[in-house]
């Protein structure tokens, strides 16, 4: 059970009232949102607690807005569709303009960005409590000679939808990977993912910058 947090449920169904109502209309967008309160408290009992000031933490409660709101909609929203207006949202002006000011074709950003990664290990290496229910970082700076590469084998995501009916629509979550690392003028190159069978999630991420990297 991860404690509760409403903020991120109350900033991003705001956000994305607009995004939605476009794609499903009126109707469709107050059911999904004013029943997505309930179900996100649900999935946060439901979920194992990874630590509420874990700095992975972050990605349960965003994720789960969008889980929540997807399962509110009680078959109304497809996954397809979905998947188009959260990238409609996450490209938004305003979600931009919180997202942007790293520049992976910088080095210093590049190496803020491997510290941040390992510093995320670091915190479930001191906590553990929780270090065998939350992403596992195992970096391989020998794998590539641009950018930084690191892969998980666990997802409490992945764990969390597959055990809870979430599977199906947890891969549009793993799609905003590619916008968070566009926004850093970054190429997130990745071949597998957990939620769709693979064995691994990988990132091995470059500055857009590189043409051929390697």
């Amino acid at each position: 059970m991860m404690k509760y947090k409403g903020t991120y449920l109350r900033l991003f169904s705001f956000m994305l009232k607009k995004y939605l109502k476009e794609q499903y209309g009126l109707e469709v967008t107050r059911k999904a949102l004013n029943g997505s309160k309930a179900v996100y408290r649900t999935m946060l009992e439901k979920v194992d607690d990874i630590g509420s000031d874990n700095p992975m933490a972050k990605n349960i409660y965003m994720c789960f807005v969008f889980l929540a709101i997807w399962d509110a909609a009680d078959g109304a929203i497809d996954v397809e569709s979905f998947g188009t207006v959260i990238k409609r949202f996450m490209k938004s002006p305003m979600v931009s303009k919180i997202m942007s000011g790293s520049d992976l074709n910088r080095p210093e950003d590049m190496q803020k960005a491997k510290d941040k990664f390992h510093a995320m290990q670091a915190w479930a290496d001191a906590h553990p409590q929780y270090k065998d229910k939350t992403w596992d970082f195992n970096f391989d700076e020998t794998k590539h000679k641009d950018g930084s590469y690191y892969h998980f084998t666990r997802c409490p995501l992945e764990k969390f939808a597959r055990e809870n009916g979430y599977l199906e629509v947890l891969p549009v979550c793993c799609e905003i990977d590619y916008l968070l690392t566009e926004a850093s003028h970054g190429v997130l190159h990745r071949d597998y993912t957990l939620a769709t069978g693979g064995d691994i999630c990988d990132y091995w991420i470059v500055p857009d910058k590189i043409k051929d990297p390697q």
